[in-house]
């Protein structure tokens, strides 16, 4: 595996150093359940070259993740009995990441399984224009 971290837990995973119910692979994907899942099926998509989160990884392992998330997302739903389901993926650990390596989370999801990705919030007067006006010139600085 090229880019390989010797701390990281993925990356042991990779090499076969810890174990997982492996579901997938191929030359720059692997994809195994979650042992901490959110729902039965809950699968993670890891790309085999490191990185920490979705700001650092190449756009090549970016692109080979969601198209493994395309491709198994719905054999999930069919073997798991879903309907849907949320993907999701955690960048930095502000937003709950836990382990730093780069995945994406498939989540099977059924009506009324009580699941909630998060709580809806609202703006106050006046403050959705302030954010996007802060947004936009972050992103003149791009």
């Amino acid at each position: 595996m090229e880019n390989k971290n010797s701390d990281c837990l993925f990356c042991k995973i990779i090499t076969g150093d810890i174990p997982c119910a492996k579901i997938f692979e191929d030359e720059k994907i692997l994809a195994f359940m979650d042992i901490f899942p959110a729902a039965k099926g809950h699968t993670l998509i890891v790309p085999k070259k490191h990185s920490t989160n979705l700001v650092d990884m190449d756009k090549e392992d970016m692109f080979a993740c969601l198209g493994t998330v395309q491709k198994l997302a719905p054999k999930i739903i069919e073997a798991m009995g879903a309907q849907g389901f949320n993907l999701g993926m955690n960048n930095f650990k502000a937003a709950g990441q836990v382990v730093m390596h780069s995945h994406f989370h498939i989540i099977p999801r059924k009506p009324g399984d009580g699941l909630k990705m998060w709580e809806q919030g609202k703006y106050e007067e006046g403050e959705m224009k302030v954010f996007a006006d802060r947004i936009t010139k972050a992103l003149d600085q791009v």
